[in-house]
């Protein structure tokens, strides 16, 4: 087995960072009316800035995978060229169709030659899991190295034309036209990019970042969906999918708009949190101690405190001096979140030989976590 290493990081912010009064201009008003929502749900998120993939006249700019592709190309230069490139893993909840896949589509704006290509799906995970594929590949040998990206274009989904034809049915049949939050609490949350990072078997650059271990975990087991898209969830729980729908109501109902079960959101997202971070550290003998940043992805500053908390009761504490977050100022960008707070930190000049930094994300729609162990060499 080879080791692996993070040898180049890049991240791509689409036009300018978009204040929260300028939000709702840019994904457009829902029945003429301001949220009433979106102020409460802003003030827990403590979100200031975020970046969407539209121009100052509401025209789109970039689509998901034109935006990993920017990513990626910034990891490359004269030394490292796209040509070199082996494998292209790649990671979203939002791409831009069903078929063809996400990678396929980077890869083809990327016009880098033949490589390998793989397209991890899921929600905040799949950027994760992209870079799991990318690890696994260079340290079992089967490629020298490999680019890995995390990215989303959420704003595409959260525009009010996605949410209209649902408000217009609801007058016509003389029902109070109000979306519901499960359906609207996305819309305030949720940011475009994509960040992307090399991996190669040699520690080459200034301060690259050894790859110790990566593990993840599943409660669907034994919890319900909580964040879903392209599918109606029934009361008992189940997620009917848009497929068994009459194509009729896909616009009556939402379909492929983003939701998030609020409620069960806070009964889980901590608690399971924690307890698969436990199981990570106790399988690979690590104490907390040893850590010298903790990247947590959280989507709000609402669960900030509260995830501080549960860690101290369960044993697992990591002292504030340690966190090192971004979501005030690029938002929540899913699966590119963890990759974008990475390439802040490495840009910061904080780091030096021999720290450890934990990657830590979670993600709601059926309950996934995610880690990662990295040593600066």
């Amino acid at each position: 087995m080879k080791d692996v290493y993070i040898t180049r990081v890049a991240k791509f912010l689409p036009n300018e960072p978009v204040s929260n009064d300028e939000m709702e201009e840019k994904l457009g008003v829902i029945n003429g009316a301001e949220s009433k929502a979106r102020r409460i749900v802003l003030r827990n998120n403590q979100i200031t800035t975020r970046y969407y993939a539209i121009d100052q006249d509401g025209n789109v700019t970039h689509n998901n995978a034109q935006l990993a592709k920017e990513a990626i190309s910034l990891l490359c230069d004269d030394s490292f060229k796209s040509e070199h490139i082996e494998l292209i893993s790649c990671g979203t909840s939002s791409p831009d169709q069903i078929l063809p896949s996400h990678a396929a589509m980077v890869h083809g704006f990327l016009q880098n030659g033949n490589v390998e290509i793989n397209s991890a799906s899921g929600a905040c995970c799949s950027g994760m899991n992209a870079l799991k594929y990318g690890y696994l590949s260079v340290k079992s040998g089967q490629t020298s190295n490999a680019v890995c990206s995390g990215s989303e274009r959420t704003s595409a989904w959260m525009k009010a034309d996605i949410f209209q034809h649902e408000i217009d049915t609801l007058v016509e049949l003389e029902e109070t036209p109000i979306l519901a939050f499960n359906k609207e609490f996305l819309r305030w949350m949720l940011s475009d990019g994509a960040g992307a990072f090399l991996l190669e078997n040699e520690p080459k650059g200034d301060l690259p970042l050894k790859i110790e271990w990566m593990e993840g975990f599943s409660y669907a087991h034994e919890i319900e969906a909580c964040m879903y898209a392209g599918a109606d969830k029934l009361e008992d729980g189940f997620l009917k999918p848009w497929s068994e729908y009459p194509a009729k109501e896909w616009g009556k109902r939402s379909l492929f708009a983003m939701k998030q079960d609020v409620k069960l959101l806070g009964q889980h997202i901590l608690t399971k949190g924690v307890d698969s971070f436990k199981k990570a550290i106790k399988k690979h003998n690590l104490s907390v101690d040893e850590i010298d940043y903790y990247l947590p992805h959280i989507s709000s500053y609402y669960f900030k405190n509260s995830l501080y908390e549960e860690m101290k009761q369960q044993g697992v504490e990591i002292p504030w001096e340690k966190w090192f977050l971004n979501l005030t100022k690029v938002g929540n960008v899913g699966a590119g979140s963890i990759y974008i707070m990475l390439e802040e930190l490495v840009n910061s000049g904080k780091l030096k030989k021999g720290d450890k930094i934990m990657l830590s994300v979670p993600e709601s729609a059926r309950f996934s976590y995610a880690y990662a162990l990295l040593t600066v060499c």
